[in-house]
């Protein structure tokens, strides 16, 4: 075998190599289509049939892909074979996994199974508010999505510090992790209470408000895993996964409540910092009260 003969060989390895590794990023994505499928599926399930454990199911399914939602691109930019393909198939997934399957489990979970004995037309007026919002929450997850894509440095309303990177709006991944954590935290067992349903209609209206906001969130980007840590931190990973799977109903549900109000906070206390940004800082004294008024000269 000749020089070029070896060179056209290597090509032709390196170029397999390639498509492999094109291919392991996608395989992520595809990952986190059938968990948002499985999800949809177990939410239509429940309402025919033992609807505490399906609903459950359901939820856990959505928390299940956010992992690998994060996972996709980080891989594809640490192995350098980001993609537009990638990109629009990770987008889509998005709006499967976190967008349409939460807001069917919120629905019917939070408002399918209220009983008919409450007023009728308070059933009938929650009934279809919930299936309002929750279609809100859709809408407002697939518009935030689709602002992400078009986007380029975007910046939030309330930039935080020079050095760390945020998200414009809550992600769609956060958003969906709030509803489904609150579903896994009562272990899926419907409402059937006006007085629950009505704070989860909040819940899921101020997440869907959240991700269409101009806020910031924290990102997390800077953290690099490509970088060699000490094995201290391995040990603490380990921990953390072990808690957040051993007690994940409350752990789950408290970080996705700590993540929302963290944006919250943030834009808070950028609009109480600017406000007394504003204030004068001097004291302007009127006339009359130990100053003279322009134009007064004593005779």
């Amino acid at each position: 075998m000749n020089h070029q003969d070896r060179f056209e060989a290597r090509e032709r390895k390196r170029a397999r190599v390639r498509r492999g590794m094109y291919l392991l990023p996608s395989l992520f994505t595809s990952i986190n289509i059938g968990a948002g499928y499985f999800s949809i599926t177990q939410t239509i399930a429940a309402i025919t049939r033992d609807a505490q454990m399906h609903l459950d199911w359901a939820a856990v399914a959505i928390l299940f892909a956010i992992p690998f939602d994060a996972l996709d691109g980080r891989i594809a930019r640490m192995t350098n074979t980001t993609s537009d393909f990638g990109r629009e198939l990770d987008s889509l997934a998005d709006v499967i996994t976190f967008g349409a399957a939460p807001s069917l489990l919120a629905f019917v979970w939070g408002f399918h199974f209220l009983p008919d004995s409450i007023n009728g037309q308070l059933h009938q007026h929650l009934v279809q508010a919930g299936a309002f919002v929750c279609f809100l929450f859709l809408l407002s997850g697939a518009s935030r999505l689709a602002r992400f894509n078009i986007s380029h440095d975007a910046q939030p309303r309330n930039p935080g510090r020079p050095g760390r990177k945020y998200f414009v709006g809550m992600p769609i991944p956060a958003a969906a992790g709030l509803l489904a954590s609150t579903v896994h935290l009562c272990y899926g067992i419907p409402v059937e209470a006006w007085w629950t349903a009505v704070p989860w209609l909040i819940l899921v209206g101020l997440s869907g408000f959240l991700m269409v906001s101009t806020w910031r969130f924290w990102s997390g980007k800077e953290i690099n895993f490509s970088r060699s840590h000490p094995f201290q931190v391995l040990v603490l990973v380990a921990i953390v996964l072990y808690v957040a799977i051993r007690y994940s109903n409350v752990v789950l549900f408290f970080v996705a409540l700590a993540y929302m109000f963290s944006g919250i906070w943030a834009r808070a206390a950028y609009s109480w910092s600017r406000r007394r940004r504003r204030r004068p800082t001097e004291l302007h004294v009127s006339p009359g009260h130990g100053a003279e008024p322009d134009g007064y000269k004593p005779s």
